[in-house]
């Protein structure tokens, strides 16, 4: 739908109550009692406005992986989420190495229609730590690729690490971390602690993440370039981002909806929804993470979503694969963790979820204040609601949610991206550039 909307007494980042006349992919105008001839008009009385939501870290599988998800599915997914913008993670086949890979991706996004998808090229050739891949040919191509990382690969030759964040500086890049010492981590399952002692499997030690994290904003302080640190999990974590900032590092950091929420307690039970890469960690990382987002130590959220087909899942706990699905539900996990608690507001969650996400990729038309002039993406969010999540809510192709069964607040009642109504009164529109 490309035509006039008039969103009707929405709550401006959950502060002021106004109408938003979107016209011709941009917010027209914004006041009180607003009306446009033939305009549509949405009630949005109770809900609050945001930013069109911003994912800086999202796996849509293709090209290569096509029966866990596709540009197209996952493009869905994040809409249903109140996505507008998603980062795809490079690790596909053929790895997100070249120019031409991030073109293809960049085009499938936009015949997707859903969301703009904006590819991340690996760092090194084939994300194999070896040797840097085209940085510049990716930052060149129409894909304009200003994020680069190895993904579920932690980049763990310093002189490469430290060759990347030079190389970068030349077009206002960032290299985004997988922050995990491959070599303490050999064999791990889980989180390393009393419930790992208990189950009997191999533990996943903070350390492995804060040994990496400590060296690599050494580095970017070093030579003077931006650090972008993926799904940060533990405590020890968090204080050395703290102490990066004081010092003047250009380090941003992420975390995810799941381990704001969710503990390695849930481990006990082997449901492998539960695996993922940084494990689940302790409530007192949780509360740590939660803290560091609150007070700005932590930048943005981020999804980390990770589909895989049912038979990745459906095993025993070690032949499973890491990774869970979380664009649908991201918004409403972060609502329970941090703003129920009193710990986010929801202009807050503009910032974490839409406006710092789009600064940190360098996506000007993302993530923009709700501003006459500013491009139309806008997601509606009803706080008030609350509903068992279910298989019904997932909106890709895999459904390896942790959140099956589980009571979330909230629901994503519209999503607009650039004027295009992709959500309509919480339904998913199979054509989103057709008139309501």
């Amino acid at each position: 739908m490309t035509g006039v909307l008039v969103l009707r007494g929405a709550s401006i980042e959950g502060a002021a109550t106004a109408d938003i006349v979107l016209e011709d992919g941009v917010i027209a105008e914004i006041g009180t009692g607003l009306s446009r001839a033939g305009a549509t008009v949405v009630d949005a009385e109770g809900l609050v406005a945001l930013p069109g939501l911003v994912d800086l870290h999202t796996h849509l599988r293709e090209p290569g992986y096509e029966a866990s998800e596709t540009i197209l599915t996952g493009s869905r997914a994040a809409a249903a989420g109140g996505y507008t913008a998603v980062f795809a993670m490079p690790n596909t086949s053929p790895v997100a190495d070249t120019a031409g890979v991030v073109e293809q991706e960049l085009a499938l996004g936009e015949a997707a229609g859903y969301v703009h998808v904006q590819p991340i090229g690996a760092v090194t050739v084939g994300q194999k730590g070896e040797r840097l891949a085209e940085l510049g040919a990716m930052a060149d191509s129409r894909a304009r690729v200003r994020v680069f990382s190895d993904d579920g690969f932690c980049v763990w030759d310093p002189l490469i690490m430290r060759r990347a964040l030079e190389y970068v500086k030349a077009f206002d890049g960032v290299v985004a971390q997988h922050a995990q010492d491959p070599r303490l981590t050999e064999g791990a399952q889980m989180n390393e602690g009393s419930v790992s002692a208990e189950l009997g499997l191999t533990g996943w030690p903070a350390v492995a993440e804060e040994s990496i994290i400590a060296r690599d904003v050494l580095l970017a302080e070093h030579v003077g370039s931006r650090l972008h640190v993926c799904h940060l999990s533990t405590a020890g974590s968090v204080d050395i981002i703290r102490w990066a900032k004081k010092r003047g590092v250009a380090v941003t950091a992420e975390v995810t909806p799941h381990h704001l929420l969710l503990t390695d307690e849930l481990v006990r039970g082997y449901d492998a929804r539960f695996k993922v890469n940084p494990p689940l960690r302790r409530e007192e990382d949780v509360m740590a993470v939660r803290e560091g987002l609150a007070d700005g130590t932590i930048d943005i959220v981020a999804t980390d979503h990770a589909p895989h087909p049912s038979e990745a899942k459906a095993c025993e706990w070690q032949a499973a694969a890491n990774g869970m699905v979380g664009l649908e539900s991201a918004l409403r996990v972060v609502q329970q963790a941090v703003v129920d608690t009193g710990m986010l507001t929801w202009g807050d969650v503009a910032r974490v979820m839409s406006r710092t996400p789009a600064r940190i990729g360098r996506l000007a038309d993302h993530g923009t204040p709700l501003t006459v002039g500013s491009p139309a993406n806008v997601t509606l969010y009803d706080p008030r609601a609350a509903r068992t999540f279910d298989t019904a809510d997932l909106r890709g192709r895999s459904t390896n949610s942790p959140y099956l069964g589980r009571r979330l607040p909230g629901d994503v009642r519209w999503t607009i991206h650039r004027g295009r109504v992709t959500v309509a009164d919480g339904e998913l529109r199979d054509d989103p550039g057709a008139a309501l």
